[in-house]
């Protein structure tokens, strides 16, 4: 199986370039707001280190959110440009399921920052299916949340702070898009998954 995943979603970048046995794994946690300026040049290394080219992927993988907009916006059409020129599928996986992914054979409350003291929060069984959808939570609610699962939840994984304690995202991105390979889409009906409105929008309200 041949495939490039990319994750834009937070400060940091991931890309991960899978050649049948070989596997490049890029991760830079230096990237708020140079997305755009690193992204092409990290997927081209990763891609010539697999020893592979665009064209030659199954299929193309990305992170459709929750996190920052600019983010999920630079990936997405990024995703979206590759898979249109090979002709090929895409994989929309969740920040919140590479977070879960990274952990093994346990449930999993995952949570991810969304500023201004609030997270984004999904809780996962045992075999990563879904038990509670993934939403947007004010600090109180997130609060609740974590009590309600902590004796549900063996792990209790957060990405987004710098004091945080922050899941293996690159390895999770690659474990989620191994269980997920299945469900590939039209890189036409790729879209992002932002639980909120943005900043700008809600000053408009």
């Amino acid at each position: 199986m041949n495939y490039l995943a990319i994750d834009t979603s937070g400060e940091y970048l991931t890309v991960i370039a899978k050649h049948g046995e070989r596997t490049e794994r890029v991760f830079r946690p230096d990237c708020l707001a140079k997305h755009s300026v690193v992204l092409m040049e990290e997927i081209d290394g990763a891609l010539s280190r697999a020893q592979m080219t665009a064209a030659e992927c199954d299929f193309f993988a990305v992170v459709v959110g929750p996190g920052s907009f600019t983010g999920i916006r630079i990936g997405i059409a990024t995703v979206k440009g590759l898979a249109f020129a090979a002709g090929k599928k895409v994989l929309p996986v969740t920040s919140l399921d590479c977070i879960a992914y990274s952990v093994e054979d346990a449930p999993v409350l995952a949570l991810v920052d969304a500023g201004h003291g609030a997270v984004y929060a999904c809780a996962y069984e045992k075999d990563k299916s879904v038990a509670v959808p993934p939403a947007y939570r004010t600090g109180e609610e997130a609060a609740e949340l974590a009590e309600k699962y902590a004796p549900y939840a063996e792990k209790q994984l957060f990405f987004g702070g710098k004091e945080a304690a922050i899941a293996d995202v690159c390895l999770g991105l690659e474990r989620a898009v191994e269980a997920k390979k299945d469900a590939l889409a039209d890189a036409a009906e790729l879209t992002a998954l932002y639980l909120r409105k943005s900043s700008a929008e809600e000053m408009r309200k």
